[in-house]
């Protein structure tokens, strides 16, 4: 079983609270879940209204599968006009059990 971790920083535009942060994370958390079928949480940046850090998880069993199915992702939260990403961490692991 292989596990590809992902580490995104988020800068959020035009927004004035943290209400409205929430707002856009959850929507896109939610988008993401749902189309992918990935983990995904807020791991960080709770109470700066511009920012955000996520973190996403899949699993499966081909290291190619997963690394296209990373860029997908990214490629899906890059075409969001509501945010950027400002870093991008990732790395595949192996688990046996």
């Amino acid at each position: 079983m292989l596990v590809c971790v992902i580490a995104l920083k988020l800068h959020i535009f035009s927004i004035h609270s943290l209400k409205e942060k929430r707002r856009i994370i959850k929507s896109l958390r939610e988008k993401i879940k749902h189309k992918f079928s990935v983990s995904v949480a807020e791991v960080g940046d709770y109470e700066l209204w511009q920012s955000s850090e996520l973190g996403i998880a899949i699993v499966g069993n081909d290291k190619g599968l997963l690394e296209r199915e990373m860029e997908k992702i990214i490629s899906f939260i890059e075409s969001n006009g509501e945010l950027e990403i400002i870093s991008l961490g990732h790395e595949v692991w192996s688990y046996r059990v």
